[in-house]
Protein backbone atom coordinates (compact mmCIF):
# COMPACT_ATOMS: atom_id res chain seq x y z
CA UNK A 1 0.00 0.00 0.00
CA UNK A 2 1.37 3.89 -0.34
CA UNK A 3 0.63 6.56 1.30
CA UNK A 4 1.07 9.51 -1.72
CA UNK A 5 0.07 12.17 0.62
CA UNK A 6 2.83 11.97 2.89
CA UNK A 7 5.63 10.74 0.65
CA UNK A 8 5.77 7.22 1.09
CA UNK A 9 5.43 5.01 -1.81
CA UNK A 10 5.49 1.13 -0.33
CA UNK A 11 4.16 0.70 3.60
CA UNK A 12 3.99 -2.96 5.18
CA UNK A 13 0.40 -2.82 6.22
CA UNK A 14 -2.05 -5.04 8.01
CA UNK A 15 -6.49 -5.32 7.46
CA UNK A 16 -7.73 -5.12 10.78
CA UNK A 17 -11.82 -5.54 10.15
CA UNK A 18 -12.10 -4.93 13.62
CA UNK A 19 -10.51 -1.85 13.85
CA UNK A 20 -12.84 1.03 12.66
CA UNK A 21 -10.55 3.97 11.65
CA UNK A 22 -7.04 3.37 10.37
CA UNK A 23 -3.50 3.72 12.34
CA UNK A 24 -0.44 5.16 11.61
CA UNK A 25 2.52 4.76 13.41
CA UNK A 26 4.08 7.64 13.89
CA UNK A 27 6.54 9.86 15.63
CA UNK A 28 6.80 13.06 16.98
CA UNK A 29 3.88 14.61 17.01
CA UNK A 30 3.34 18.14 17.47
CA UNK A 31 0.69 20.66 17.18
CA UNK A 32 0.70 23.83 15.57
CA UNK A 33 -1.97 26.39 14.44
CA UNK A 34 -1.81 27.38 10.60
CA UNK A 35 -4.50 30.30 9.58
CA UNK A 36 -6.57 29.88 12.95
CA UNK A 37 -6.67 25.99 12.54
CA UNK A 38 -5.21 23.28 13.94
CA UNK A 39 -2.27 21.15 11.88
CA UNK A 40 -0.58 18.25 13.17
CA UNK A 41 3.37 17.52 12.16
CA UNK A 42 4.72 14.72 12.39
CA UNK A 43 7.31 11.45 11.32
CA UNK A 44 6.39 8.15 9.64
CA UNK A 45 8.27 5.58 9.60
CA UNK A 46 8.03 3.15 6.88
CA UNK A 47 10.23 0.07 7.69
CA UNK A 48 9.60 -2.07 10.65
CA UNK A 49 12.20 -2.39 13.39
CA UNK A 50 14.20 0.48 11.61
CA UNK A 51 13.81 4.38 11.89
CA UNK A 52 15.06 4.55 8.57
CA UNK A 53 13.79 6.61 5.61
CA UNK A 54 11.62 8.71 7.65
CA UNK A 55 8.54 10.87 5.86
CA UNK A 56 8.39 14.21 7.73
CA UNK A 57 4.33 15.06 7.31
CA UNK A 58 2.17 18.32 8.28
CA UNK A 59 -1.23 17.95 7.82
CA UNK A 60 -4.59 19.39 9.41
CA UNK A 61 -6.13 18.08 12.37
CA UNK A 62 -9.53 16.55 11.02
CA UNK A 63 -10.66 15.08 14.62
CA UNK A 64 -9.55 13.93 18.12
CA UNK A 65 -10.99 10.62 19.40
CA UNK A 66 -10.59 8.47 22.24
CA UNK A 67 -9.03 4.77 20.64
CA UNK A 68 -9.82 1.23 22.57
CA UNK A 69 -7.18 -1.08 22.01
CA UNK A 70 -8.28 -4.68 21.35
CA UNK A 71 -6.40 -5.50 24.94
CA UNK A 72 -8.60 -2.51 26.27
CA UNK A 73 -6.33 0.54 27.00
CA UNK A 74 -7.86 3.69 25.23
CA UNK A 75 -5.96 6.49 24.13
CA UNK A 76 -6.67 10.00 22.96
CA UNK A 77 -4.95 10.27 19.47
CA UNK A 78 -5.46 12.72 16.87
CA UNK A 79 -7.21 11.79 13.34
CA UNK A 80 -6.04 13.61 9.84
CA UNK A 81 -7.52 12.61 6.56
CA UNK A 82 -4.97 11.22 4.00
CA UNK A 83 -5.44 9.52 0.69
CA UNK A 84 -4.75 5.31 1.23
CA UNK A 85 -3.60 3.82 -1.97
CA UNK A 86 -4.73 -0.51 -2.09
CA UNK A 87 -4.08 -2.09 -5.23
CA UNK A 88 -3.55 0.93 -7.23
CA UNK A 89 -7.19 2.20 -6.39
CA UNK A 90 -6.94 5.52 -3.69
CA UNK A 91 -9.65 6.28 -1.09
CA UNK A 92 -9.46 9.23 1.27
CA UNK A 93 -9.53 8.06 4.97
CA UNK A 94 -9.82 8.84 8.55
CA UNK A 95 -6.08 7.68 9.97
CA UNK A 96 -5.43 8.22 13.77
CA UNK A 97 -1.71 8.88 14.58
CA UNK A 98 0.26 7.25 17.52
CA UNK A 99 3.11 5.30 18.38
CA UNK A 100 3.29 1.27 16.85
CA UNK A 101 6.81 0.72 18.05
CA UNK A 102 6.08 -2.73 19.48
CA UNK A 103 4.02 -3.84 16.58
CA UNK A 104 4.56 -5.76 13.55
CA UNK A 105 2.77 -4.06 11.22
CA UNK A 106 3.68 -0.07 10.74
CA UNK A 107 -0.18 0.66 9.86
CA UNK A 108 -3.24 -0.96 9.88
CA UNK A 109 -6.36 -0.07 7.70
CA UNK A 110 -9.67 -0.21 9.39
CA UNK A 111 -13.03 -0.70 8.31
CA UNK A 112 -14.03 2.99 7.21
CA UNK A 113 -11.26 2.83 4.71
CA UNK A 114 -11.99 -0.88 3.60
CA UNK A 115 -16.05 0.12 3.36
CA UNK A 116 -14.79 2.03 0.16
CA UNK A 117 -15.57 -0.67 -2.22
CA UNK A 118 -12.38 -3.13 -0.76
CA UNK A 119 -13.69 -6.92 -0.30
CA UNK A 120 -11.46 -8.39 2.42
CA UNK A 121 -10.52 -12.24 1.69
CA UNK A 122 -9.03 -13.56 5.44
CA UNK A 123 -7.79 -16.65 3.01
CA UNK A 124 -5.80 -14.81 0.85
CA UNK A 125 -2.32 -12.01 1.25
CA UNK A 126 -0.16 -10.05 -0.85
CA UNK A 127 -3.41 -9.59 -3.44
CA UNK A 128 -2.12 -6.38 -4.30
CA UNK A 129 1.48 -8.35 -4.95
CA UNK A 130 4.70 -8.21 -3.16
CA UNK A 131 7.05 -5.84 -3.13
CA UNK A 132 10.63 -5.69 -4.87
CA UNK A 133 13.06 -7.98 -3.52
CA UNK A 134 14.72 -4.98 -2.25
CA UNK A 135 11.86 -3.60 -0.33
CA UNK A 136 10.95 -6.62 1.16
CA UNK A 137 15.21 -7.27 2.79
CA UNK A 138 14.44 -3.52 4.14
CA UNK A 139 11.46 -4.08 5.52
CA UNK A 140 12.96 -7.12 7.80
CA UNK A 141 13.30 -7.29 11.44
CA UNK A 142 17.00 -6.05 12.04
Amino acid sequence: MALPDIGLPWLKAKIDTGAQTSALHASSIEEFTRDGADWVRFTAHPWQMSDADPAEAELPVHDRRTVRSSSGHSQDRLVVLMDITLRGRSVTSEVTLTSRDEMVFRMLVGREALRQGFIVDPALSYLGGRPEKAIRRRNRAR
